[in-house]
């Protein structure tokens, strides 16, 4: 029995590893986005400097989605995941070390904050390659490892935000940093511990360059239909978010609710939906058509919460609401990446996989833009009804084009998508 037990535990510590590593460094992630603009806003007064700074992780998050790609498809995933987090670490302990000697220059923390987020696209473009096999290993389906994570990450975001406003508090914005230090180097030390060295990464060969393999990452997300579906619908759905999210939300805050403590239960009511929304994808989502899943969450995730903030409910159902908004944005990320493991090959997954980071990053910042305008000329609610219809638009399109019933169908077994192999050249795939 203590045998058995014992080999229990082997085989699923490597996902559970994972799953703690998402939750832990969504933690520090959240601490960050708090304690960084708080000390520049303070420190400067300036809402240029302080949006400069906020720019410059996704900045650098965007540029390592693009290129590093190529990079973690041929060096081992976990070795990434292992590099790319102590960069990160060394990079945010340098913050507070320089406010310290009193040498962090505003120009100093804009290079820092970049580099802070090219790191963390390889170790969160490793950790999604090294799941597959975690998962296999402990006998998981695709869906449960996927919710688990997605899950983890909510709970992390959730917490890191309040931890960093209390921390804040006590010891100030910079040494607040020193949880996302911590949270880097404790993902770190647990994918070393408990990941074991496996097959995943490296297998992209040394015979093509660079800009031959990155070619191929973008043939292959340009030529599978549903993935290229999938990340068309990703771009536009993340530029609404950004909208609502960096301009449309705040303004709801102040305008309608007026008052910070109901802002941040409106906030925490849409994450304790995600969360739960998540949870249940782990126990339903094998048994659920992906085409039909994905269409009512999207329409909770924009009409539903969109028209909810347009009708300006009481606080109790608008509470209520924007948590049945919530169990959509849970159920669709680890959607999303289930159908991405099921269709990209390995060999190009880290190329991809940050195509699509990146396509989601470089909308966000277009939905922000466009948004300032719309309340500005239209007002609160007719920007957030406008917002709403085509976030409508964007969820009816799977009913209506004919590629998005091949969600429902897994790939031929005879096509690269199931190909673990694949050369170093630009992966083609059959017409659909």
């Amino acid at each position: 029995m203590n045998l058995r037990t014992h080999q229990l535990a082997g085989r699923t510590a490597p996902l559970l590893a994972l799953v703690t590593v998402a939750g832990v460094s969504a933690l520090g992630i959240a601490a960050t986005l708090v304690a960084v603009p708080w000390f520049v806003l303070h420190s400067t007064g300036s809402g240029t400097w302080t949006g400069l700074v906020a720019a410059a992780e996704t900045t650098g998050l965007l540029c390592s989605a693009v290129l590093a790609g190529p990079v973690v498809d041929r060096l081992p995933a976990r070795a990434v995941s292992l590099g790319a987090d102590l960069l990160t670490a060394a990079a945010l302990a340098l913050i507070p070390l320089l406010h310290f000697l009193d040498a962090l220059a505003l120009p100093v923390l804009v290079a820092l904050v970049f580099v802070v987020g090219a790191t963390r696209g390889p170790a969160e473009t490793a950790r999604q390659l090294l799941l597959p096999e975690a998962m296999e290993r402990a006998g998981v389906a695709v869906e449960a490892g996927t919710g688990s994570v997605e899950a983890a990450r909510r709970i992390g975001l959730m917490a890191g935000a309040p931890l960093a406003g209390l921390l804040i508090a006590a010891v100030g914005p910079v040494r607040t940093l020193c949880t996302d230090v911590g949270a880097a180097l404790l993902c770190c030390l647990l994918v070393a511990a408990l990941v074991p060295p496996g097959t995943t990464g490296g297998s992209s060969g040394a015979g093509a360059s660079y800009l031959a393999e990155l070619r191929a990452g973008w043939a292959y997300l340009s030529g599978d239909r549903p993935v290229r579906a999938v990340t068309a619908v990703l771009l536009v759905t993340n530029a609404l978010d950004g909208a609502l999210n960096g301009v449309l939300y705040p303004a709801y805050g102040t305008r309608v609710l007026g008052s910070s403590a109901l802002f941040g239960a409106m906030v925490t009511a849409i994450g304790t939906g995600a969360l739960l929304g998540a949870a249940l994808y782990v126990r339903v989502g094998r048994r659920l058509p992906r085409r039909a899943l994905f269409v009512g969450a999207f329409l909770l995730v924009g009409a539903v919460r969109c028209a909810t903030l347009a009708a300006g409910p009481p606080p109790w159902a608008l509470l209520s609401l924007l948590a049945l908004s919530g169990l959509g944005s849970g159920a669709l990320a680890p959607l999303m990446m289930s159908v991405a493991y099921e269709r990209v090959p390995e060999a190009v997954r880290g190329r991809v996989f940050g195509m699509l980071t990146a396509c989601a990053l470089a909308a966000t910042p277009l939905g922000m833009l466009a948004a300032g305008p719309a309340l500005d000329g239209w007002g609160l609610t007719p920007a957030l009804l406008a917002t709403g219809m085509v976030y409508l638009g964007v969820t009816l399109t799977p009913l209506v084009f004919r590629v998005w019933r091949e969600l429902d169908v897994p790939p031929p077994r005879n096509t690269p998508a199931d190909d673990r192999s694949a050369p170093n050249t630009v992966v083609s795939r059959p017409s659909l």
